[in-house]
């Protein structure tokens, strides 16, 4: 029996998803006995004249991690889609946008003056921008263009499967490749991870005990390490963010940052809208009951308690909110 084709790529992203693939240890040995790698640029030398020169469709299944950031990753999320017969977006930056979505908070040229001008670790005293062509003793070396806003994969190219995670974790991961080596499909658009809330595998107690305020790990002088850490006052994305990751955080005392986004079966839905979930959670858990105030102004009392909300509740799905991008006349 022939083996299939695989392939990995690695987008606008950090490359932890990269590192993922190794922590599946000795898994990666049964993967191939099934599948060939034949594209994988951090762990190979391939070029993508390699891949343009494949069939269309030759790639079984492509693993796309990272968002569309630039010209060229648009590019070849077009080209591995063409080659490929299942494209699955690989990790929070491709499933929602991922932390470097919080860039469509700011226009191009923003983002392009704080780097090379405003930081005050950088010194350009001349304001030079980096050139999307550069001659390097006569051979011209050409730099993708940034494009105006971030987009997840499925924003530019066909999506079949979403593995999420900021990595994916290893056991996820394992499950999605042994329903593929299977061969039982499931339905198109599927997220290949479990269904439910953070909270559901998270062993913390919770009381139902509404807080008065919202506060940051650093304020608590003594974090309760079996309470509920929303009880305590701490913003834990648990109640809007799906499982899969054996509430790894929490069970460190550290809060759900929301990486694996939001329970939901279809990520085109209108419940892929994870800081709507947030807000509504915090709003069943906040005590700032005042007889002189509407339901509307203690939920705004509470919000106001916050520190970068959208930064905090959409850090992994800004370009797939309701939000999308910051809205400019």
């Amino acid at each position: 029996m022939s083996k299939g084709k695989i392939a990995f790529y690695w987008a606008g992203s950090c490359g932890g998803c990269e590192v993922s693939i190794v922590d599946l240890d000795e898994m990666l040995f049964e993967v191939l006995e099934h599948f060939d790698i034949v594209f994988w640029p951090c762990a190979m030398d391939i070029k993508y004249s390699n891949v343009e020169d494949m069939d269309d469709e030759e790639i079984d299944v492509c693993f796309f991690n990272g968002c569309i950031r630039n010209e060229e990753n648009q590019a070849i999320a077009e080209l591995l889609r063409k080659k490929s017969k299942i494209m699955i977006a690989f990790g929070s930056c491709s499933h929602l946008g991922g932390i470097p979505g919080l860039g469509n908070l700011s226009t191009k040229e923003e983002i392009l003056e704080q780097v090379y001008k405003k930081s005050k670790s950088i010194y350009n005293e001349e304001g030079i921008y980096p050139s999307n062509s550069v001659d390097d003793h006569g051979n011209e070396i050409e730099i993708p263009s940034l494009r105006e806003h971030v987009d997840a994969l499925d924003d530019v190219v066909e999506v079949d499967y979403y593995i999420p995670g900021c990595p994916p974790p290893a056991d996820v991961i394992k499950t999605a490749l042994l329903t593929l080596i299977s061969g039982n499909i499931p339905p198109r658009s599927e997220v290949l991870a479990p269904n439910r809330t953070v909270c559901h595998e998270c062993k913390k107690e919770k009381r139902d005990i509404a807080v008065k305020e919202i506060k940051r790990v650093y304020q608590l002088d003594d974090i309760d390490p079996n309470r509920c850490l929303l009880e305590q006052g701490l913003l834990c994305m648990g109640p809007a963010t799906r499982e899969g990751c054996g509430a790894a955080c929490p069970s460190a005392n550290m809060p759900c940052t929301g990486c694996m986004g939001p329970p939901s079966a279809d990520p085109q839905s209108e419940n892929c809208e994870q800081g709507a979930r947030m807000i509504s959670a915090i709003a069943s858990i906040t005590d700032v009951v005042d007889e002189k105030n509407s339901e509307e102004e203690e939920i705004k009392a509470a919000l106001d308690e916050l520190r970068d909300p959208v930064g905090i509740m959409y850090m992994y799905s800004m370009p797939k909110s309701i939000l999308k991008r910051r809205r400019r006349e």
